[in-house]
């Protein structure tokens, strides 16, 4: 592999800048990640497009469009339904993170985060195939309607 695809391009949106700067932070403490950043979910569709990136960290609060209206868009959108999502929020309960991951997120992680814990889903879920994207989504839905 040329050393060009080596470093991955990660796309942090959080419309918290200090939050933004401990993801960076966190981010290339153990990996070497292109970061590039947008401060809510209408930018950071934009970008997601612009910049192409390998995976994304997205906040769930935040202005214009909230963290899982920006999961499900991209998860619509033929171009995105693969790429990597991250939703990273200070919302903790069940019911929040169980919504997160219908919507189509392959992590949830919550604030604080342990910049090792951020690290492992990073990993993860760049490693996961559109298939095993699909199987999990099946199998939450259908939790989901036996729970109902």
């Amino acid at each position: 592999m040329s050393s060009v695809n080596a470093i991955k391009k990660v796309l942090v949106i959080d419309d918290n800048p200090t939050i933004v700067e401990l993801i960076k932070y966190a981010v290339n403490l153990q990996g070497s990640y292109q970061v590039v950043v947008a401060y809510d979910g209408v930018q950071g569709l934009e970008r997601v497009f612009a910049e192409q990136p390998d995976c994304v960290i997205i906040d769930v609060k935040m202005p214009r469009m909230d963290g899982y209206q920006l999961v499900r868009c991209l998860r619509g959108d033929p171009r995105t339904a693969n790429v990597p999502l991250i939703i990273l929020s200070a919302m903790t309960r069940e019911e929040d993170q169980m919504t997160g991951l219908l919507s189509g997120a392959d992590e949830y992680l919550t604030k604080p985060f342990k910049p090792t814990a951020l690290n492992a889903a990073i990993e993860h879920v760049l490693r996961l195939t559109p298939a095993e994207r699909q199987r999990r989504t099946d199998s939450l839905a259908q939790s989901q309607t036996e729970r109902d």
